[in-house]
């Protein structure tokens, strides 16, 4: 559930949530108007799956655009699709930074709560914490 809660903060935090929506609002919007354009493509699914192509830059061939409002909007869908890849590397990347730094919080929280009562602790769980403190200066 934390992980899912910090992708939800990062999608919010670097406004990547507006940005793919807007991205599935200009797909679907310029799938509709291709669909009405293109004399080749009778269905709205055949305008979805030419976009589709278009945004995965496959190109399979099987539709082509030949108006060029078509091709316009297939050229600014491209753009956009190549912004979207590139949103989702940062995405990831921001994504796992969160998680580290959460983790790396939960740990010196837990080691400062066994700091705090240090003459609680037993001779086997002081010589665990000697040993981290050791391991961290030498990390250092």
């Amino acid at each position: 559930m934390k992980k899912l809660r910090v992708l939800r903060q990062v999608l919010h935090h670097t406004g990547t949530d507006k940005i793919w929506a807007s991205f599935l609002v200009l797909f679907f919007a310029c799938a509709f108007i291709i669909w009405l354009r293109e004399p080749d493509i009778h269905t709205y699914a055949d305008s979805l799956w030419y976009c589709y192509a278009v945004v995965t830059t496959i190109g399979f061939g099987d539709i082509v655009a030949q108006s060029v409002l078509s091709r316009i909007l297939s050229v600014v869908l491209s753009i956009s699709a190549a912004i979207m890849i590139a949103l989702i590397t940062g995405v990831i990347v921001n994504y796992y930074n969160e998680i580290i730094k959460l983790r790396t919080k939960e740990t010196m929280t837990a080691f400062m709560d066994k700091l705090e009562h240090l003459p609680e602790l037993s001779a086997e769980e002081l010589e665990e914490l000697s040993q981290k403190v050791k391991k961290y200066k030498l990390s250092k």
